[in-house]
């Protein structure tokens, strides 16, 4: 074949239709290589390997994640007949008039991040729960045999029967919470979850009233605010020209649906960005921030020191302090509390002769003055200026002073009420219609309620333990003052085992229970460490409308998007069936009216009716929406289009709204904590200044004794790849990351610990075995260890897994903060092992309990 004849070959091929050229192609260049062998073609595949489902082949439905890693997001799963195969996100075509690509700033596209795009090994783990089962073996053992429901169920009645009788209305322990099941009919939290429902109706239920995220900051707010609705949805952090992340790493835990996309719109227009945090993180890199090193536990000084900065030098807002805020200063203290403390005079140091100065400040959190007073003449000169003061600074002893000396900057420079300003702490914003169940006068009753993580002490010392040691709620139904007699817990949503400060005060209190149920969907640390497991169906297996977490302005619905899997049943089904067991059909249609015995078998025709008449009665007529609940179904989400930004406050500052406090406003100084006479009376069980103040922790690194001791403070963020211990066990994700601590080059310079070295981190309250990781990235002085770890303990109760969480305290801290960072301990090499083989081949731990028993 001449080169002339070639060409004319080619011309007309591209003459023909694409697969016949791709044919001919391959027949010329077939015969070619054989010296004019013709040789038939095969068609090119897409995959190596077959069979494989193409998207033509593959049904898709729209669903969502589930957890509460800072927001939920779209889902969409690709399924070949039950059975999901992919799972994709939003791109843009599913709410109603979109197309692909579709992402405005009035609809940007709800976007999965790898957690809940990796949720298909979750769904398919060898760990997942498919029966019903029994502890054969010692609590903590792993050794389980299967049962049916009529066994386990009858087993759980039988002992909540036995225990209700013997121990009284407190002896049932609920930690529910919002790990798995948080949807608007399958819900699991402690205020509106399906299991208070089920323990108040039944009479007896010991409730657990903190949050372990953010406690310190939810009484900030409230105190302060008079709402937790203090935060702006996410797009006015574009208007912003400065953002302070202080302790907030958003590239790890975003708060909102769409942080990335409205503060990148924020640095292109030119807004600074600022990081106060011990760590140089992953969102300081992004966002080319200054970043300020703070000792942990400090946050409150470090904010008094530029506090007084800002008072000094007359960069305050006096306008609308008078206007708006009670107790900043002598001039704004209500008539009744002349003469008591008010914020200003104790920055100045009235009170007890101490200036918070600058200088004062940086001996304490080890921030230069000069760097102090840059970044307070940066945020009171900036208009607007968003601190965005995060939780995690929060969950130490005395939090809740970080939290309110926030709200006393925010409140001095007048950025509450403003687009691109921010009043955060708990930060929650956009208001969704929460339940579709009924929500009634039996929706939240309790007998006592206890702090979360004080179950182990009360259990441990019962009944020789004093109300404030556990935070002791009043009203409840049992008696003022009756500490509960708690002999069994129900976990629901709730890895709370390895989750609560102390572990091995867990472990202890453990042996004096007699009844531990878990129902998840896969197994963890708690449920190796229960009696009677529980298999609930995910949110791919049942029917429900997802939620945004805190901020996000839209609802996706969650359709059954595959039959639950195994045995696996809704929590609503479990309590359901228990309640009709207990009490037959008056207890069971109390519990859940549209329902008939036959909802343990047959639930859907139930959750549509539920589900239907919510998005009908609720969202329709309260959120003004006009698409019916059959459109919605349709299109898979809803997303609202406001008419302005969603800015906390707005109303209060340009209309003169009151805030929901007894004053009507922001209340710096705090008329409810000023008038308590007897604290231990109160849930917060110790006294609580009422304004403002820099309260020195129990362990941190100025406690010059400990320090001799245990010359390192352990902090416990929250990690990219799991969302506490959710994930933990996926493949996929681990293959990212090791479990590991954190130090600071020069310190492991001194220890000779090079990165990969095998550690100990340990204290006084546990030990913990870990690989290092050297790095300029963190301050000297502090070590590092991401919280959500599975615990996984040898024979000396050693944790091999590297679970901080058996290092932290649960002592009581006023205002209900979980002390997970107010941590001390030292770290050494090593010659024990981390988990072998966990990290580095993410093995199975699915042998623990699948055994021929």
């Amino acid at each position: 074949m001449t080169i002339l004849d070639w060409k004319d070959k080619l011309k007309a091929a591209l003459l023909m239709d694409r697969r016949t050229f791709l044919k001919t192609s391959a027949l010329g260049s077939a015969a070619i290589a054989a010296g004019g062998l013709t040789v038939k073609p095969k068609e090119a595949q897409a995959f190596a390997y077959a069979p494989y489902p193409r998207d033509d082949d593959l049904t898709t439905v729209v669903t969502s994640c589930a957890h509460n890693c800072g927001s939920r997001h779209m889902l969409v799963a690709h399924k070949k007949g039950d059975v999901i195969v992919r799972l994709s996100t939003d791109d843009g075509r599913y709410q109603k008039g979109g197309e692909v690509g579709k992402d405005t700033f009035e609809e940007p596209q709800i976007r999965a991040c790898l957690r809940g795009r990796s949720y298909r090994a979750r769904l398919y783990s060898q760990e997942r729960l498919l029966y019903p089962m029994m502890r054969v073996g010692q609590r903590g053992e792993g050794k389980f045999k299967r049962a049916s429901w009529d066994t386990a169920l009858d087993f759980v009645a039988g002992k909540m029967e036995e225990l209700k009788a013997k121990y009284g209305p407190t002896a049932l322990l609920d930690q529910s919470y919002a790990g798995a099941s948080y949807g608007v009919l399958h819900k699991s939290d402690q205020i509106e979850g399906l299991l208070g429902r089920f323990l108040g109706m039944y009479g007896c239920r010991t409730s657990s009233w903190s949050v372990p995220s953010y406690e310190g900051t939810k009484f900030s707010s409230r105190i302060t605010f008079g709402t937790i609705e203090d935060g702006n949805e996410d797009d006015a952090f574009a208007h912003s020209k400065l953002i302070i992340m202080w302790g907030w790493n958003p590239a790890y835990t975003f708060h909102g649906g769409n942080t990335f996309y409205y503060m990148r719109m924020a640095k292109q227009k030119g807004c600074k960005f600022v990081l106060v945090d011990p760590q140089y993180t992953d969102s300081a890199a992004a966002y080319d921030a200054w970043w300020i090193p703070i000792r942990p536990n400090t946050d409150a000084a470090m904010m008094a020191g530029m506090a007084h900065y800002i008072f000094t030098n007359n960069l305050h807002n006096q306008e609308f302090i008078n206007k708006f805020v009670q107790g900043m200063d002598e001039g704004t203290m209500p008539d009744w509390a002349k003469g008591k403390e008010n914020f200003k005079d104790y920055i100045l140091g009235k009170y007890d002769n101490t200036p918070k100065t600058p200088e004062w400040a940086s001996a304490i959190c080890g921030v230069s003055p000069e760097d102090i007073k840059k970044l307070a003449a940066l945020y009171a000169n900036t208009k607007p200026a968003a601190l965005k003061a995060s939780w995690a600074p929060g969950r130490n002893a005395y939090g809740e002073q970080y939290n309110r000396m926030a709200a006393a900057l925010q409140a001095m420079t007048g950025n509450i009420g403003v687009l691109g300003g921010c009043s955060e702490g708990i930060g929650k914003a956009w208001h969704a219609e929460g339940v579709a169940y009924p929500y009634d006068e039996f929706a939240n009753v309790f007998y006592e309620s206890i702090k979360s993580d004080r179950w182990a002490h009360c259990v441990l010392n019962y009944p020789n333990v004093k109300r404030e040691e556990i935070g002791l709620w009043p009203g409840g139904q049992a008696g003022d003052g009756v500490i509960p007699n708690i002999r069994g817990i129900f976990w629901q949503g709730s890895d709370w085992f390895n989750q609560l400060t102390n572990i091995n005060k867990e472990i202890e209190a453990m042996k004096k229970l007699e009844l531990v149920v878990c129902n998840d969907s896969t197994i963890t640390p708690s449920g190796l460490y229960a009696d009677v497991l529980l298999p609930v169906s995910t949110h791919f297996e049942r029917h429900d409308v997802a939620l945004p977490w805190y901020k996000g302005h839209y609802y996706i619905h969650r359709p059954k998007v595959i039959e639950p899997m195994g045995e696996s049943k809704t929590d609503f089904q479990i309590y359901t069936e228990l309640a009709w067991r207990l009490g037959g059909e008056p207890f069971g249609r109390r519990y859940n009216p549209k329902a008939n015995r036959d909802y343990f078998q047959n639930p859907d025709e139930v959750d549509e009716t539920y589900l239907r008449e919510w998005w009908e009665h609720k969202v329709m007529v309260h959120q003004h929406v006009d698409m019916s609940w059959e459109e919605f179904k349709q299109h898979g989400v809803y997303k609202f289009i406001l008419p302005r930004p969603h800015v906390a406050f707005q109303d209060n500052v340009e209309k003169g709204t009151p805030w929901p406090t007894a004053s009507g406003k922001i209340e710096i100084f705090s008329g409810q904590l000023a008038q308590y006479d007897d604290w231990t009376k109160t849930a917060y069980g110790y006294e609580i200044p009422a304004i403002p103040k820099w309260v020195e922790p129990w362990e941190y690194l100025g406690a010059k004794d400990k320090v001799e001791r245990h010359p390192f403070h352990l902090i416990s963020p929250h990690p990219r790849w799991r969302t506490h211990s959710i994930f933990n066990n996926i493949g996929w994700l681990r293959e990212t990351y090791s479990q590991e601590v954190t130090i600071n080059a020069s310190d492991a310079k001194k220890l000779g610990i090079k990165t990969g070295d095998t550690v100990e981190v340990f204290n006084d309250r546990g030990r913990v075995v870990v690989p290092a990781y050297v790095t300029e990235r963190c301050m000297p002085g502090v070590l590092v260890i991401h919280e959500g770890a599975w615990l996984d303990l040898d024979e000396n109760g050693i944790d091999r897994a590297g679970n901080p969480d058996f290092l932290t305290l649960d002592n009581p801290s006023p205002a209900g903060a979980f002390a997970y960072n107010t941590v001390l301990a030292s770290i050494k090499k090593t010659d024990l092992s981390h988990k072998p083989g966990w990290d580095q081949l993410a093995t199975s731990r699915s042998h623990v309990f699948r055994r021929d028993l």
